[in-house]
């Protein structure tokens, strides 16, 4: 663990120095056009590292923090126009958000701050080096009275500090000028079609890997009237599982946010993932590893900023919807108790803690909602939010669909389950298969028609932001 501990105490300096407000002469770029103003933008940042040993999530495992890499971030920005119109986009270094938690964000920014469902969007990169979150994966955990406590009480305080986020973006809107471009980077791998333990190998060899990727990484700039950048958005469609210790880290996302930190000193660097769910970075499983290709997405970043960017005019309109997504089949009383009786891990705990519910007279829903956002940011940005954990194929799909300047940000809003696309569902496999019990969902499997049922409600979104 010594190296680990001297590339920690680097790290925490280097983070603690890209906030001097004095460093800001790699910062500085054109002031605004005559042509772009008219945005105003805050930003606001929490560390959200938890104080107490709640367990790491994901992997399905009881996993205690031994310490940490680097801190893990929330972070908000919030935009407005002249004509009042306003959102907030928050990105995190957590697993995943579940609709337990991020509804009661939702509640109470609305009580607060006047802001709707169509306002906000709250991604979370699924970084496996952050913390549980109130019923996020609740199976998948051993049951510990203790740590279910723990996880109460750090998911209560994440509400207060993501309300506290918003409000403190809210409070520092300012002029600012806001432009995009795109970079390219290649660590994600399609696990569906590359096998893990072949994949070094292919490399070495120089032989293709197989199966859709997307490679290219968003970016999108805001400067201060001064040229100063206040901050940086960029995404990747990958998993960050590149780490499976118990250390906290934000993974590559992490790493590329610190990097981008330490260039553009006092801005706030923020990543969105994609649609990342098919997609893992391989190799893996070392910092070494980790911190590559953080650098990796750094340089890609930092490069499509040195190239021409597009302004964002000075407009903002913003669409929200919850659909229906029905399962295939809603699970039974009987196949809960024969999981119940033979199953000792997570496919046990999942189907005793549903026999609880139908003990109690509860009856269960035939599919459940699922958030669809879409914003345009003047002629030249179209953001789709989209919930839990997208494949690869609705980026491709809807980029194709919408034109140049599309993002699609999967892991919005609820970390509800895998989202697979029709190709996906019919070719089964982890992602498209019988394995929303994991998720703690009444069934096995999504309805067929479930791309069909997305792809409608983003186009009915878009619908009502081009009539506004």
């Amino acid at each position: 663990m010594a190296h680990l501990l001297n590339r920690r105490r680097l790290l925490q300096t280097a983070a603690a120095s890209a906030w001097l407000p004095s460093a800001v002469s790699s910062a500085r770029m054109p002031v605004c056009s005559p042509h772009n103003r008219g945005w105003r933008a805050g930003i606001a940042r929490e560390i959200i590292t938890p104080e107490t040993p709640v367990w790491l999530a994901g992997y399905g495992s009881r996993r205690v923090p031994e310490g940490k890499l680097h801190d893990l971030w929330m972070k908000a920005l919030a935009l407005e126009t002249q004509d009042g119109a306003r959102a907030v986009l928050i990105t995190s270094d957590f697993q995943g958000v579940p609709a337990s938690m991020s509804n009661r964000v939702f509640a109470k920014l609305a009580e607060h701050y006047g802001l709707q469902r169509h306002q906000v969007m709250f991604t979370f990169s699924h970084n496996h080096c952050g913390p549980r979150l109130g019923d996020d994966l609740i199976d998948y955990y051993p049951v510990e009275a203790e740590q279910e406590e723990l996880v109460r009480q750090y998911t209560d305080l994440m509400v207060e500090r993501t309300v506290r986020l918003v409000g403190n973006a809210l409070e520092d809107l300012h002029d600012a000028t806001l432009r995009h471009g795109s970079g390219h980077t290649t660590f994600a791998v399609n696990r569906r079609n590359n096998r893990e333990a072949d994949v070094p190998d292919l490399l070495a060899r120089g032989i293709p890997l197989t199966g859709p990727v997307d490679h290219s990484v968003p970016v999108l700039q805001v400067t201060r009237p001064d040229g100063t950048v206040a901050a940086i958005l960029f995404g990747y469609a990958c998993h960050p599982t590149t780490l499976s210790f118990t250390t906290w880290c934000g993974d590559y996302p992490g790493f590329a946010q610190l990097q981008l930190e330490q260039a553009f000193p006092g801005a706030a660097a923020m990543f969105v993932n994609t649609c990342g769910g098919d997609q893992n970075p391989l190799p893996r499983r070392t910092v070494e590893l980790c911190e590559k290709y953080g650098t990796m997405l750094a340089d890609a970043v930092k490069q499509a900023l040195q190239q021409t960017l597009t302004p964002v005019s000075p407009q903002l309109r913003t669409a929200f919807e919850l659909i229906e997504l029905p399962w295939l089949q809603v699970i039974t009383r009987d196949e809960l108790q024969q999981a119940a009786n033979t199953d000792q891990g997570i496919r046990g705990r999942w189907a005793r803690r549903l026999l609880t519910r139908l003990d109690s007279g509860e009856s269960f829903a035939t599919g459940s909602p699922y958030p669809l956002h879409v914003w345009l940011l003047g002629s030249e940005l179209k953001w789709i939010g989209m919930g839990a954990e997208t494949v690869v194929d609705y980026a491709l799909r809807f980029k194709q669909e919408h034109g140049t300047g599309t993002w699609v940000m999967g892991y919005s809003d609820d970390m509800l389950a895998y989202i697979p696309s029709r190709r996906v569902w019919e070719e089964g496999g982890y992602e498209g298969g019988s394995n929303l019990y994991e998720y703690g969902r009444p069934a096995l499997r999504w309805n067929g028609d479930i791309e069909d049922r997305i792809a409608a409600g983003v186009n009915r979104l878009f619908q009502q932001v081009t009539q506004k």
